[in-house]
């Protein structure tokens, strides 16, 4: 049998991270950590590191760093890597390193999904971010590498799936599936009631706290169609979202002679991340992760599909209306996003805010050509700005 695959998890202390070493750990003769980096959380670090033994690792974060280097043995210390945003593109880059489980939320996962893409390396990719802002070059750096870019969100997985083998010729679309989130069935005038609790008690997926309001503002999903736009090389017109509250049908595709394929399993995120650190290989989840169980569809029984609202849920067209802008709109919008979701977070706006102040975002925005990394979050910095602007004259 062949070594164990060496892994590195960026953002290893998060939900996604966590899960890739759930896989790690129940297959050990298939995967080992060579690598975990994080934020901050330098105790779920340090149990991390004293259980799965990496050659490297470390902390973004500067003082979470320093306390993380005060608690670690003399044989330990050699490991850590210095603190600062290389401290993910050294791990990726690593000779030892062979699939990289990108999974650090938001624009500062970036730099790690770039030096993995330029290093070559195998990329099950989890964060967003990182296509939404900057698809031509993670992608233009993957094809003049060979880097293999694998999707791990659920919905992309199933998309990857389904279109395995299948010639091109013979799709019509794409339709990610969304769950609805927690506010599905609101008026608009109770969707301007609800707190941050309310939007984080998502009805399916355990979640971090922006992802969840992303859900909750089907953002999340408007971020997944410009992704699948990159993945796949569609244009937005044959990429569609429908809702679908059981969140048992991840991914469908529409061929041209009219008939539909779908990809079906249970809402447990260790599924895709075991495909995307396994592929082509299936493992046999149920045998080793605890809790895991196949879907049951005589249990599940009824599936049903709905259409999106764009009226009390805009997010998506304005992720459509981003990409359509081009240059470093949609950049733009994904750093204003997380400014306007802080603020939601705090309570300093009312949830329905969120999507004005990232329409007033895109109305002010002058795109520009986004030629390198520094370009992208130039553009993400205008975005944050133009959104503390528009937060200014917000009514709390």
């Amino acid at each position: 049998m062949s070594p164990p695959v060496g892994v590195a998890v960026l953002g290893s202390t998060g939900s996604i991270g966590r899960q890739a070493l759930d896989v790690v750990r129940a297959y050990p003769e298939r995967f080992r950590a060579v690598a975990l980096v994080a934020g901050a959380g330098d105790g779920r670090l340090l149990e991390q590191v004293r259980e799965h033994r990496p050659a490297v690792f470390g902390l973004a974060d500067p003082g979470a760093s320093a306390c993380l280097r005060a608690r670690l043995g003399p044989e330990e210390l050699p490991g850590l890597l210095p603190p600062g945003e290389d401290c993910a593109s050294i791990a990726a880059a690593l000779p030892e390193v062979e699939l990289v489980v990108a999974a650090v939320v938001g624009r500062a996962g970036l730099p790690g999904v770039l030096a993995a893409a330029r290093a070559g390396k195998r990329l099950a990719l989890a964060n967003k971010e990182a296509l939404v802002m900057s698809g031509e070059l993670v992608m233009g750096e993957a094809r003049r590498t060979g880097a293999l870019v694998v999707p791990v969100d659920s919905e992309h997985a199933a998309l990857a799936q389904l279109l395995e083998g299948l010639p091109r010729e013979q799709l019509h679309k794409l339709t990610l599936t969304a769950s609805g989130g927690p506010f599905l069935r609101l008026t608009p005038a109770e969707l301007a009631r609800v707190a941050a609790e309310d939007a984080l008690a998502h009805p399916t997926w355990s979640m971090g706290a922006k992802i969840s309001v992303d859900s909750a503002s089907m953002m999340n999903k408007g971020f997944e169609v410009l992704e699948a736009h990159w993945l796949f090389e569609l244009p937005l017109e044959r990429i569609e979202v429908l809702v679908h509250p059981e969140s048992l049908v991840h991914g469908l595709l529409q061929l041209k002679d009219g008939a539909w394929l779908a990809h079906l399993c249970q809402p447990d995120m260790r599924q895709p991340i075991a495909w995307a650190m396994a592929r082509p290989a299936r493992l046999a989840l149920g045998e080793r992760l605890p809790g895991f169980a196949p879907l049951d569809l005589a249990a599940a029984g009824r599936l049903t599909f709905e259409p999106l609202d764009d009226r009390r849920f805009p997010a998506v067209g304005l992720c459509r209306a981003a990409q359509a802008s081009g240059g470093g709109a949609p950049a733009a919008l994904s750093v204003a996003d997380e400014v306007a979701v802080q603020a939601f977070l705090a309570g300093r706006i009312p949830f329905p805010r969120i999507a004005e102040v990232l329409a007033e975002v895109l109305l002010r925005f002058q795109t520009r050509p986004l030629g390198s990394l520094e370009d992208v979050l130039a553009a993400g910095e205008e975005g944050a700005r133009l959104a503390r602007e528009a937060l200014a004259g917000s009514p709390a």
